[in-house]
């Protein structure tokens, strides 16, 4: 009889233990109920997901995770004036590299930054990210074509 109870005893603890577990595994899963999901993503929100990608492979390291940059050495993204009153310039020093003095936000910077390799495409997300992110606000997309249409500058 003892047996019989233990064995009954085990099979309880065993299937509260089993229910419990399912139990918690439910409310850690959260599924957002369709209402509160974006139905599509505009053209914009893809290209910033695709440029976030590109920054942190390769401008995170001069420009920072936060776009601030590092004074006097690399300029900030994070609220740069360069960004809102030199489109194309940004535009063209990302796809080519750039060199030389610029001012941003009325510091001065004088240093290189090589060209990165990438297709015109990744050239515009990686802006598009950029002029979106932290305080930036631009929302006037930078496309594909407008970036073919930036050529390098003679020197």
């Amino acid at each position: 009889m003892r047996k019989l109870l233990f064995i009954f005893s085990l099979i309880a603890f065993v299937a509260c233990k089993s229910d419990k577990k399912e139990k918690d595994t439910e409310e850690e899963s959260y599924v957002i109920p369709s209402s509160e999901k974006s139905s599509t993503k505009t053209p914009l929100t893809a290209s910033v997901e695709r440029g976030k990608t590109i920054y942190n492979d390769l401008c995170v390291t001069c420009h920072l995770p936060n776009g601030k940059g590092i004074a006097g050495t690399y300029p900030p993204l994070d609220g740069s004036n360069w960004l809102t009153e030199k489109r194309e310039e940004s535009i063209r020093g990302v796809k080519y590299g750039m060199q030389g003095p610029i001012e941003v936000n009325g510091e001065k910077y004088d240093n290189i930054m090589t060209p990165m390799g990438l297709s015109d495409k990744e050239v515009a997300d990686a802006m598009n990210y950029v002029m979106n992110s932290w305080s930036n606000n631009i929302k006037d997309m930078v496309t594909e074509e407008e970036v073919a249409a930036i050529q390098k500058e003679t020197e």
